[in-house]
Parts: structure tokens; C-alpha cells; sequence
């Protein structure tokens, strides 16, 4: 009798340890979900944010005159001319190290990459001005996003 009751905690102490075995396998799988989840949430949040700021941007210096594409930091960036008190800046928009910058400078000075503010991880921003059309394309090939603003202030002055 005794013998019998030895084997029956040890089979209770077995199935305690199959179901902690199945609960963490459960934990860590759930885990694993959420981490691929969450990572990719937070992709299509900065891709969207992105594609806020640089329209944001585009039509905070909505004319023509005020909007020009040039090769900076690593690669192509948005010129933002804007004249206060008889003085002319440039805010630069732009990719360096990895992170979408923005830089705000004299239009005559040449400024460091380096020594913008980092907004958002991005790697590259492809950027095409036809007449007052601008896109804006980042991404990966298969995943591109892409935005196009009309320019349409000074549009009289242009024509």
C-alpha cells in the first residue's frame, strides 16, 4: 500500500510539470506574437508619421519659390526657404545615419548632417519636384510609401 501511494505523488509531481512546460511554451509563443506585433505597429506608425510631417512640412512652405530638392546628408532632401526679417533660412529635411533629420540654417550657411535632430528611423528618402508637384518616397521596394503635394501658393507668379 505504501508503494502505491509513493507513485501517485510521483505521478501528480509529473503532470505538474508537463502543465509548467505547457504554460511556458504558451507564455513564450505568446510573447513572440506580441514582439512581432508590436514591432510591426511601430513601422507603420513611423511610416505614417513620416508621411504627416513631410506634407505638414510641404505645405507650411506651400509656394513655389520656397520649395527646392537638393543632395543632402544621404541623399536627396527637402529645401524649405522662408525669409524672416530680411533674412533668408532654409529648414532641411533629409536622411542621415539611418534617421529622417530635420536641420534649420542661414540659406547661405553649410551646415553638418551630422547636427540635425533626429525625427524618425528611416534609411533614404527619394525625392522628385515636377513644376510644383513634389513626391516623397521611402521605404523598403517591396513595402514603398509615398506622398505627392501640389504646391499651389505662387502658382500666378509662376505661370
Amino acid at each position: 500500500m505504501r508503494h502505491k501511494h509513493h507513485f501517485g505523488g510521483l505521478s501528480a509531481l509529473l503532470l505538474l510539470g508537463v502543465f509548467a512546460v505547457c504554460v511556458l511554451v504558451v507564455l513564450l509563443t505568446g510573447a513572440e506574437a506580441y514582439q512581432r506585433l508590436n514591432q510591426r505597429d511601430r513601422a507603420a506608425y513611423d511610416t505614417r508619421t513620416a508621411g504627416q510631417y513631410i506634407t505638414t512640412k510641404l505645405r507650411q512652405a506651400d509656394r513655389l519659390d520656397c520649395v527646392a530638392v537638393a543632395r543632402f546628408g544621404d541623399g536627396d532632401a527637402l529645401l524649405l526657404y522662408e525669409d524672416t526679417d530680411g533674412e533668408q533660412y532654409v529648414t532641411r529635411v533629409y536622411t542621415y545615419d539611418g534617421y529622417l533629420m530635420e536641420l534649420h540654417s542661414g540659406a547661405k550657411d553649410e551646415p553638418n548632417p551630422a547636427t540635425g535632430e533626429r525625427l524618425l528611423p528611416l534609411a533614404e528618402l527619394d525625392i522628385e519636384r515636377h513644376g510644383g508637384l513634389v513626391t516623397v518616397r521611402w521605404g523598403e521596394e517591396d513595402t514603398q510609401t509615398a506622398v505627392s503635394v501640389k504646391l499651389r501658393s505662387g502658382e500666378e507668379a509662376a505661370a
